[in-house]
C-alpha cells in the first residue's frame, strides 16, 4: 500500500461508526448494498436521489478501492448568484481567452469560508443540518450587500471584502465549525484572515495590466445574492490533474482504461516518466478504475469539474432587489454562463480590444513539425521500403510516395526521416486553417531537420504562399542534441539539395548558427542558451508586421516562446515532461505589443488537430481464416 493511502486509511480507522437513519440507505439497503458501501454512494452523488447513487454503484463495481473506507472532503463556500455572478463568469471567459488559463479559473467564482476537511459517510447529513441551522441564525444579520474592493499584486487580482461585512462571515464560518467539530467529529477549519473573492491568481506579470482592466469593468456592487454551499470532492487525487474525454475510448489491451465521452479522468503527473509518449495513466472518476488511455483522447479540465455540491442556504436579505426567474442562470461550476445585461462598460472595453486586435501585429507562431515516418513505422522503417538493390518502395500508403534525392547514402534518412503521407495531410490542413482565419505570414524558418523543412512546405502550400514566401533553414531550431539517439547530429539535406528537391528554400539565406556548430549531447544549459540567441536573432532579422512562422520540434514551443515573453527556462526535468505530450503540428503563438515594448503569448490562431490510431490489417486475418 502507498505510503499517502495508509496515511489516509490511518485517518478513518479508529473513529466511532454511528448508524443512519437516511430513508435513501434505506432504501439501497433494501437493494441488498452493504451499509458502507451505500453510504460510501450517497456521499460521492451529493445525497440526491435514490437513483443517483444506484448508478454510481453500477458504474464502480470494478472500483478496486470501493471498499476502502476514504471519506470525502467537504468545503463551505460563499458564492456569488444573479448579476454579479455572471458578470464574474463574463471575466473568467474573457480573461482566459486573453492572456490564458491561471490557478483561478480550476474554481467558479468564490469566497472560501471553510477549507477542505473530512467527514465520516454516515454522518455528512448532520453536516447539512449544521449548514441549515447557522444559516438561519444569520439570517437576519447577514449584510444586504459586501462590501468589495479590487487589490492587485504580480500574481493576484481580487477582491477583498470589507472589515466590517468579513466579521459576519467569519462568525458564520466559527459557527459551521464548532458544530462540525462537536457534532458530526469533524476537524474543521474556519477562514479566519483575510476573506477574498478571487479573480486571477499565479498568472504571467505581464498579463497585470490587461487583468485589471478588465476587472474594473466589474461592478463589485452590482445585485447579488450570496449562496453558501457546501461541495465535495475525492481527497486521493487532490494533487493529480483533472482531464475530460473527448471521446469514447475502447481498451485494445487489459492494462488500458475504457473512457466515454465527457468522463474525467485523474492524472498524477509524477507517475508518468515511465509511460510510452502519447499514453498518460490515470483513474476514472466514473468507475473508478485505473489504466492507460490515449493523451490526445483528453484535454484538460478544471479542479472542481469533479466536486459535488451536497446543499446550499440561500441568505435572502430585505434588501434584494430582484427575483429569479427561470430564465436567470443558476450558479454552475466552472459554466461559461451567457450574460446579456453585460455592462456598457465591459461591452466597449471588449469592443476596443478586439479593435486593437484586429490591427497586424508582429506575432511569432511556433509549430512542432508533423507525424514523421519512423514514429508509426519505427526506428527500421527505412529497411520495410527498400528492395534488395536498394531501390525504395512505397511498402504502406502511409509511406511518402517517394523520397527526395539526396548526393549521399540513402540510409542517411534513418536519422533524419521524412514525414508520412498523414504528416503531409496533417500539415497542408494546418496551412488551410490559418488561410480560412487570414493570418498573414511574412516570414518562414525551419530546423534543418527534413521533416520540419516538409512541414513547412506544406503549411504554405495550405497558405497558398509557397510560390512567395521562401523557407529559411536555421540549423539553430534543431532540438536538443542530448534526445538525438544516434548521439551524433544527422547528416541532413543540403540547402542545394532541397532547393534541388523543389522545396521553396531560400538560398541566399545564412543561418546564425552553422551546422558545424551544434555539439552532440549538449547540456541542457547550452541547449537553451542557444535557442535564446537564435529566437531574439530571429525577431531582429524580422521587422515587418505579420507572423514569423518557426517550425521545429516539440522542444521548439517553450525553449523559443519562454525567453520572448521573459520568462526563465524550465528545470530540465519539467521540461522533458512537457515536451513528450505535445503532439505533431503542435503550436503556441506569441504577439508583440509594440507600445509596451514586449511580447504576450495568446491562443493560436487555429483549433488543434486531434486523431486517432489507424492500426495495420491484413485481410487475410480474421477474414479468411476460421
Amino acid at each position: 500500500m502507498a505510503v499517502a493511502e495508509t496515511q489516509l486509511y490511518a485517518k478513518v480507522s479508529n473513529k466511532r461508526r454511528s448508524k443512519s437513519t437516511s430513508v435513501l440507505l434505506e432504501s439501497l439497503l433494501a437493494k441488498g448494498f452493504p451499509a458502507h458501501i451505500a453510504q460510501k454512494a450517497l456521499a460521492a452523488t451529493g445525497q440526491k436521489t435514490i437513483e443517483d447513487a444506484a448508478k454510481w454503484l453500477h458504474s464502480h463495481c470494478n472500483d478496486p478501492s470501493l471498499d476502502d473506507p476514504i471519506p470525502q472532503e467537504y468545503a463551505l463556500y460563499l458564492c456569488p448568484t444573479g448579476r454579479l455572478h455572471n458578470h464574474l463568469q463574463e471575466f473568467w471567459k474573457e480573461s482566459k481567452r486573453q492572456c490564458g488559463k491561471n490557478r483561478a479559473h480550476e474554481i467558479f467564482p468564490h469566497v472560501t469560508l471553510c477549507d477542505f476537511f473530512t467527514c465520516e459517510d454516515q454522518k455528512v447529513e448532520l453536516l447539512y443540518d449544521i449548514l441549515k441551522r447557522v444559516g438561519d441564525n444569520f439570517s437576519q444579520s447577514f449584510p444586504p450587500s459586501i462590501s468589495l474592493s479590487l487589490h492587485s499584486s504580480t500574481s493576484y487580482l481580487g477582491f477583498f471584502i470589507g472589515d466590517s461585512h468579513a466579521n459576519i462571515l467569519k462568525e458564520i464560518a466559527l459557527a459551521f465549525s464548532s458544530e462540525a467539530s462537536t457534532l458530526a467529529d469533524c476537524h474543521v477549519k474556519p477562514c479566519l484572515k483575510q476573506l477574498h473573492l478571487t479573480l486571477a491568481h499565479k498568472f504571467y506579470p505581464h498579463h497585470q495590466k490587461t487583468l485589471e482592466q478588465l476587472a474594473k469593468c466589474i461592478n463589485p456592487g452590482e445585485t447579488c445574492q450570496w449562496v453558501a454551499a457546501l461541495y465535495s470532492r475525492d481527497m486521493r487525487f487532490v494533487h493529480y490533474q483533472t482531464l475530460r474525454a473527448l471521446f469514447q475510448y475502447k481498451p485494445q489491451n487489459i492494462d488500458e482504461l475504457m473512457i466515454n465521452t465527457g468522463d474525467f479522468i485523474y492524472v498524477d503527473p509524477t507517475q508518468q516518466s515511465d509511460v510510452s509518449e502519447g499514453w498518460v495513466i490515470g483513474t476514472s472518476h466514473r468507475t473508478g478504475c485505473r489504466g492507460f488511455l490515449p493523451e490526445n483522447y483528453t484535454e484538460r479540465a478544471n479542479e472542481s469539474d469533479t466536486w459535488v455540491k451536497h446543499r446550499e442556504y440561500v441568505f435572502i436579505t430585505a434588501s434584494r432587489q430582484f427575483t429569479q426567474t427561470e430564465n436567470e442562470p443558476n450558479v454552475k461550476l466552472n459554466g461559461e454562463v451567457h450574460n446579456p445585461s453585460m455592462p456598457r462598460s465591459v461591452t466597449n472595453v471588449l469592443s476596443l480590444q478586439l479593435s486593437q486586435n484586429a490591427t497586424l501585429r508582429r506575432g511569432v507562431l511556433v509549430m512542432r513539425h508533423g507525424e514523421r515516418v519512423d514514429q508509426v513505422f519505427g526506428k527500421s522503417w527505412l529497411q520495410q521500403c527498400l528492395t534488395a538493390d536498394g531501390k525504395y518502395y512505397r511498402a504502406d500508403l502511409n509511406f511518402p510516395s517517394t523520397l527526395p534525392k539526396r548526393k549521399d547514402s540513402v540510409k542517411h534518412f534513418e536519422c533524419d526521416p521524412p514525414l508520412s503521407s498523414c504528416g503531409i495531410f496533417q500539415s497542408k490542413l494546418i496551412g488551410e486553417a490559418l488561410l480560412d482565419q487570414e493570418v498573414t505570414v511574412s516570414y518562414v524558418y525551419s530546423s534543418p531537420a527534413l521533416r520540419c523543412v516538409q512541414t513547412a512546405q506544406h503549411v504554405l502550400q495550405g497558405l497558398k504562399l509557397d510560390q512567395k514566401v521562401k523557407i529559411r533553414v536555421e540549423p539553430g531550431l534543431f532540438e536538443w542534441t542530448k534526445w538525438e539517439a544516434s548521439r551524433v547530429i544527422p547528416n541532413f539535406m543540403t540547402v542545394t539539395e532541397l532547393a534541388e528537391a523543389s522545396y521553396k528554400i531560400d538560398t541566399s539565406y545564412r543561418g546564425n548558427f552553422p551546422l558545424s556548430s551544434l555539439v552532440p549531447s549538449e547540456s541542457y544549459e547550452e541547449y537553451v542558451s542557444r535557442s535564446s540567441a537564435v529566437i531574439k536573432q530571429i525577431i531582429t532579422a524580422c521587422p515587418s508586421k505579420g507572423v514569423i512562422l518557426i517550425v521545429g520540434h516539440g522542444s521548439s514551443l517553450a525553449s523559443f516562446t519562454r525567453p520572448l515573453i521573459g520568462l526563465p527556462a524550465r528545470d530540465s526535468n519539467d521540461f522533458a515532461q512537457a515536451v513528450r505530450k505535445i503532439p505533431s503540428l503542435g503550436m503556441c503563438f506569441c504577439e508583440e505589443i509594440t507600445e509596451e515594448n514586449k511580447w504576450q503569448m495568446v491562443n493560436p490562431p487555429v483549433k488543434t488537430l486531434t486523431h486517432g490510431a489507424n492500426a495495420a490489417f491484413n485481410w487475410r486475418n480474421g477474414i479468411m481464416e476460421d
